[in-house]
């Protein structure tokens, strides 16, 4: 009996040691991919690439602001063709007073260990580089993030549209946005009651109109704000980095992620100088479901195949409903397979590296990180310069033989 003890004893510490070592072995992998150091994906096109920050305020009350006084102030970010500047390093993914702020915001040890740390993220933007003398005036493409990102999560499209020759414009609203950095440091987090996503049933639908609403004045904003400065005489040096009067705003694009996608489709309906828009993976909502859009318009769908619940067939029905109703001249409806609604945006190259690599080898991320991105910018640009730029048609003709994992949904077909 005693040496059955002894030996039950013996199995059960050496179950106990092997599990601990593998927390240890696990926790270990997972903080050395934290730390890893990662460069996003090179940009396609021919220009090198700039990035500035400012922000931006006007005399309109913020809907959603906790004091009716405060007024509505938008953190904007610029990526613009550059000329080469061979001795220039990277702008950092995100300035430090962001990186920290979001740091104080995670929760746990572990939840910061699902992410690499941003501060090893490496882009390819010049801080303030000077614009590319290349044209004398460049279109301009609005970005628009997911509801719960920021506009850096998208750097990689960002960097992408401008090597290709476009001025993008993404900006992050205080009380709208989980979290803002303002430029004297303040950090504003989202507003209580906004959220959809702590909210259900009617509440969740108005929380996500008001936004959507929000959102889309908004853009309205940026664009009034880029008509005034680029028409100003003499050009304010202070702001806008020397693209004033550069700008081409008769060939004004949107895109966006998600609500972000949403917000194009309203804005390209509430507002004629929209000349094309992009929806990457949002559902869209409202009038123009019904009544679709007479822009170029471009829905990019992850791969949606295996949702058959009544939610996901309702939205794919909307967004037929609004393709079919659209100009036939310029609308698309294509669909990546193997992605999912992140593809779209840098998270699967900002989460830990181990996590990520877990997920793609039991089969729940299909389509490699890279890869998609890949996809999702050389579709965006082609699609705007195409209806942008005048760039003959046959750049968005499918099949694609280089890029076998995009097809035409066959709902439209």
């Amino acid at each position: 009996m005693k040496r059955w003890l002894r030996r039950t004893l013996k199995v059960l510490v050496a179950l106990v040691a092997t599990a601990v070592l593998g927390v240890v072995l696990l926790l270990a992998l997972l903080w050395a991919g934290r730390y890893a150091r990662v460069t996003l994906p090179d940009p396609t096109g021919p220009f090198g690439v700039g990035r500035t920050i400012e922000a931006w305020t006007d005399d309109t009350v913020d809907p959603f602001a906790r004091d009716p006084r405060v007024k509505r102030l938008l953190v904007v970010w610029i990526w613009y063709p550059a000329s080469d500047t061979p001795t220039a390093k990277a702008a950092p993914y995100l300035p430090l007073d962001w990186r920290r702020a979001l740091e104080r915001q995670r929760s746990s040890v572990v939840g910061s260990l699902m992410s690499r740390d941003l501060g090893r993220i490496q882009p390819h933007s010049v801080a303030d580089a000077p614009v590319s003398r290349a044209r004398p005036t460049w279109p301009v493409v609005i970005l628009r993030a997911g509801r719960a990102a920021l506009t850096t999560d998208y750097t990689t499209l960002a960097e992408d549209l401008a090597s290709h020759g476009y001025v993008v414009v993404g900006f992050d609203a205080p009380y709208r946005t989980g979290l803002v950095v303002l430029p004297d440091g303040r950090v504003v987090t989202e507003a209580p009651g906004h959220n959809p996503e702590t909210l259900t049933g009617a509440a969740q639908d108005r929380a996500v109109a008001e936004v959507l609403d929000a959102w889309t004045a908004d853009v309205a904003f940026v664009v009034d704000r880029l008509e005034q400065a680029n028409a100003s005489t003499p050009p304010n040096a202070a702001t806008m980095h020397g693209l004033h009067g550069r700008l081409d705003l008769r060939a004004l694009g949107v895109v966006g992620h998600s609500l972000g996608g949403v917000t194009a489709a309203q804005f390209c309906r509430e507002d004629r100088r929209c000349r094309a828009g992009i929806d990457l993976d949002g559902a869209p909502r409202g009038r123009v479901v019904s009544e679709g859009l007479e822009q170029p318009f471009m829905f990019l769908l992850s791969d949606h195949s295996r949702e058959k619940d009544p939610a996901s067939r309702q939205i794919m029905a909307d967004i037929r409903s609004m393709y079919d109703r659209s100009s036939a001249a310029g609308r698309a409806l294509l669909v990546i397979r193997g992605a999912n609604h992140f593809t779209f945006s840098d998270h699967l190259l900002t989460k830990n590296p181990v996590l990520i690599g877990a997920l793609h080898r039991v089969g729940v991320l299909r389509l490699e990180p890279r890869r998609g991105l890949a996809v999702a910018a050389e579709w965006v640009h082609r699609f705007f310069d195409v209806h942008l730029m005048g760039a003959p048609a046959t750049l968005l003709q499918l099949p694609s033989t280089e890029y076998p994992e995009l097809e035409v949904d066959p709902g439209t077909s």
